[in-house]
């Protein structure tokens, strides 16, 4: 199979968290096509945290993007480049929840808008979790509420809950869980 070929990448602006391309693509029969790119500068880490009872931490926030609240895991940017994405999904954990894993080990990775950006976002399972207490960033207003994977299902399914990481999120760590429950 023959596929696309970038020519050229020019950038037309730079923001705080992304800069935004115009891709130059020549197609295998010589047509050139301007595609949109959005690079994702530091990438970015998400968390699962399950309390002892079963019951998953969740956020509300503001989302400019969607000009109203949604629920979704807690989830952030690193620092920098260098930073491990699992010291970034602990860092958010705590910073947004006001809780500190005991353990914390991947779940899935996601590719959250393959079209036209390279975000990639390591979502963590956090368990053993002990409470301590949130550092919200300057411009950050959260909710923290506990919801039961049932629960969750039911608000994705409903179209409550749309948020890509989160979706991906609950999904995999039912099928894990359900998975990880012995045949009787």
């Amino acid at each position: 199979m023959e596929h696309m070929k970038r020519v050229d990448r020019v950038l037309k602006h730079r923001g705080a968290i992304v800069d935004f391309y115009d891709d130059v693509m020549e197609s295998p029969s010589g047509h050139i096509a301007h595609w949109d790119y959005i690079a994702h500068r530091k990438g970015a880490a998400a968390v699962v945290p399950v309390l002892d009872d079963g019951r998953i931490l969740m956020v509300r926030q503001h989302r400019n993007a969607l000009e109203r609240e949604t629920l979704e895991i807690p989830a952030g940017s690193r620092d920098d480049v260098n930073e491990p994405r699992i010291e970034c999904a602990a860092r958010e954990l705590e910073e947004e929840t006001g809780y500190r894993a005991g353990k914390l080990e991947l779940l899935i990775t996601v590719a959250t808008t393959v079209a036209f950006c390279n975000e990639l976002i390591e979502i963590y399972l956090a368990t053993n979790l002990t409470r301590t207490e949130t550092h919200l960033d300057e411009d950050e207003f959260v909710e923290v509420g506990c919801y039961t994977p049932e629960e969750l299902k039911e608000m994705i399914f409903s179209q409550k809950i749309q948020d890509s990481k989160t979706v991906a999120a609950i999904l995999a760590y039912d099928a894990k869980r359900r998975a990880d429950i012995p045949e009787k």
